[in-house]
């Protein structure tokens, strides 16, 4: 089926138009609110052959579609008739009516536009620092610079970025949230800081007001945009709408850049380096046990989509630190779903099944996207997800006892490996033998296991 003859098929099978209250995506699951999940008919999406799964989780109806999910959700929306403009209320159906929203689908609506963005820098990122690892770059030459510079944009200019699909997502002026994001990197804001840096005092008409390097920042301009979000519906009310193109962009600016600027920033902040601090401690004090955690749970996040709490804090580690702890586990997950689903390409009798359970090895292998082997290899057949956890824990295991950390936020695969390159010495081999480990032990023990193969 084309993209558009899937979108259709969707949109029908969920009841219409008339019972869709909301549509996003992420990176593989096309995220429906419905006003009456009933409706659906889930048995007939499932069979789809072109359709992974279907997941009922956190007030969402969540189609796992793969790869080309952006292009069935654009074809979705132009079927439905919906301009995807910033001038529409997100939070409701068009008739009032508020969709059901939680922590974790807002945060996947933020973060999953700017994923693809992560991954080429942060490949590009691991490619030149291997090239300097193996001495045929210098760090000293224009080369490296401008290479730097390519691959470390997209975190410098995190916050105009994150307010941009903040701004998409909570459905406000984009343009005016671009600005407040830009405003918290502007040279004459840093400059204020002088030699003392971050936590250098200024005042505001007799306001003090803490400075700080906000470039790389996550949570504070997603707070400030979500709160302008209700100050924008404001100042349209209050003023008369001859006056907004000049009085709601004045009083927008006014207002929240310095209130960022005073306690948004400043609050968000501390906030999220506490978090992350405490994150970090606890790998840092325990590395191998948190590999076994993270290496073996991560599944299981990832299959109730609960792992999008966690990747601000791998993005904020990569963009202030330059290296993370976490991103290797996820790769370790990874590797480990390669395997089973490797282990079940081997041992399943169905022509069908191993083929298909091929395809989603390789998808994990060159595009780190683990979906379609969760949700349409493991999970029907349980025993390879329990194989994967356990050979994601051993494996993660080794990565924690060695510390390797990844340089770049990035999905985990074979293409993503470059990540690895730089950190302490030994760190790349240690990764490679490490990710080893999780698919050769997923692979064993799903082949050992066996499994049930469900109806085709």
């Amino acid at each position: 089926m084309t993209t558009k003859e899937i979108a259709q098929f969707i949109l029908d099978k969920v009841g219409g138009e008339s019972n869709i209250s909301n549509v996003t995506h992420c990176a593989t699951r096309l995220r429906l609110n419905l006003k009456d999940e009933s409706i659906a008919k889930t048995s007939e999406i499932n069979a789809n052959d072109d359709i992974v799964s279907v997941i009922q989780k956190g007030g969402q109806y969540q189609i796992v579609i793969g790869n080309k999910v952006s292009q069935v959700y654009d074809d979705l929306q132009r079927i439905r008739g919906i301009k995807d403009d910033a001038s529409d209320d997100a939070s409701s159906d068009g008739n009032g009516e508020k969709s059901k929203q939680n922590f974790f689908t807002i945060i996947s609506g933020i973060f999953a536009p700017l994923l693809s963005a992560f991954a080429g820098a942060g490949i590009l990122r691991g490619l030149t620092l291997l090239a300097v690892q193996l001495g045929w770059l210098s760090e000293s030459s224009g080369t490296y610079q401008i290479l730097t510079v390519c691959a470390m944009t997209v975190f410098y200019f995190l916050p105009v970025l994150l307010a941009y699909t903040t701004a998409r997502y909570f459905k406000t002026n984009v343009i005016f949230a671009m600005v407040i994001g830009a405003a918290l990197i502007h040279p004459d804001l840093i400059a204020m800081m002088g030699d003392m840096g971050n936590g250098a005092t200024t005042s505001f008409f007799g306001i003090p007001v803490v400075l700080m390097n906000y470039s790389s920042t996550v949570l504070p301009i997603v707070v400030a945009i979500w709160l302008y979000s209700y100050l924008e519906k404001f100042l349209k009310k209050v003023i008369p709408e001859g006056g907004h193109l000049v009085f709601v962009p004045l009083f927008s600016f006014l207002i929240m850049i310095p209130l960022t600027l005073i306690t948004i920033g400043p609050v968000t902040v501390w906030l999220s380096n506490f978090i992350a601090s405490i994150i970090n401690g606890l790998i840092e004090s325990n590395a191998v046990i948190a590999g076994i955690v993270v290496g073996g749970g991560w599944n299981a996040l990832v299959s109730v989509g609960l792992h999008w709490a966690v990747n601000p804090i791998m993005i904020q580690n990569i963009a202030q630190q330059g290296y993370d702890y976490i991103v290797p586990f996820t790769f370790a997950t990874n590797f480990a779903m390669m395997g089973a689903a490797i282990g079940v390409w081997l041992k399943s009798k169905q022509g069908k099944s191993k083929k298909f359970a091929l395809t989603t090895a390789l998808t994990i292998a060159f595009s780190g996207i683990t979906e379609p082997a969760i949700y349409g290899v493991a999970i029907p057949r349980k025993r390879p997800f329990v194989a994967a956890l356990i050979g994601g824990a051993i494996g993660g295991a080794y990565l924690g006892f060695n510390h390797v950390t990844a340089q770049a936020m990035v999905f985990g695969g074979l293409t993503t490996l470059p990540t690895f390159a730089g950190g302490e010495p030994g760190n790349f081999t240690n990764a490679v033998i490490g990710l080893t480990i999780c698919v050769v032990v997923s692979a064993v023990l799903t082949y050992l296991f066996g499994f049930e193969e469900p109806e085709v």
